[in-house]
């Protein structure tokens, strides 16, 4: 919960439809949830079970076509797009399957450059992407450039990326679909240690069982609707 008692993440009454030609797809159908504040949360279900689609309405990425989504108080769904990309940039931090890295900046500077977006001063930029290569693990690989690190290590960069700025929330769409077992049991133990370091709340979609097996929330989705939420 929030200073307030309210959950981190609020979710009511979520519809989203797409139009595909001359039909429409109900990608979710009702789904409300809430989601704690430093919770560590898996969304799991089939390909098309509407996880992804409640990932990007949680992350604000997308909004629903109808329903309510609320973060940190805040309903999401009345922010304009400016509004709405000030506020992703100062509450949210995101992890993709692909890492999602700029391939001509160095580990380093891929984690810097939110901060640079958001207009923090250089020093204390290079400060805080130090500090953030060193507790992912990547301590003296700054000036790697993605190319040259392995998976496991890219997303290890994409973490710190996602945290750099102190985020209330991270969400990550299948962070460990391109890499091996061993490896994304590995990432999503970064995970875990950095929200219990930072207390940030992280929300992740998976397919993977051995990925759900370690949230603490297991929210499961069929036909656009939560079949199971333990």
């Amino acid at each position: 919960m929030t200073e307030t008692g309210q959950p981190l993440v609020r979710v009511i009454d979520a519809h989203k439809t797409y139009a595909l030609g001359h039909r429409s797809v109900e990608a979710l159908r009702g789904v409300s949830l809430d989601i704690a504040a430093g919770g560590f949360v898996v969304l799991q279900g089939p390909s098309g079970s509407g996880k992804t689609t409640l990932l990007n309405l949680i992350g604000c990425i997308d909004s629903p076509t109808s329903g309510k989504v609320f973060l940190g108080g805040t309903d999401t769904s009345e922010l304009g797009d400016d509004a709405l990309s000030a506020f992703r940039a100062k509450r949210l931090g995101f992890v993709f399957q692909n890492f999602n890295l700029i391939p001509v900046l160095t580990a380093l500077e891929n984690i810097e450059y939110p901060l640079l977006l958001q207009r923090v001063g250089r020093a204390e930029a290079r400060a805080r992407a130090g500090a953030m290569l060193e507790a992912v693990g990547l301590g003296g690989m700054g000036r790697q450039r993605p190319g040259e690190l392995s998976g496991g290590q890219c997303q290890r960069v994409a973490i710190g990326r996602a945290l750099v700025g102190n985020p209330a929330l991270v969400v990550a769409d299948e962070p460990t679909a391109n890499l091996d077992a061993a490896t994304g049991r590995a990432v999503i133990d970064l995970m875990h240690r950095m929200r219990d370091r930072t207390g940030t709340t992280f929300v992740i979609s998976t397919h993977d069982p051995a990925v759900a097996a370690m949230a603490e929330l297991r929210v499961e989705l069929r036909d656009g609707t939560v079949a199971r939420e333990p």
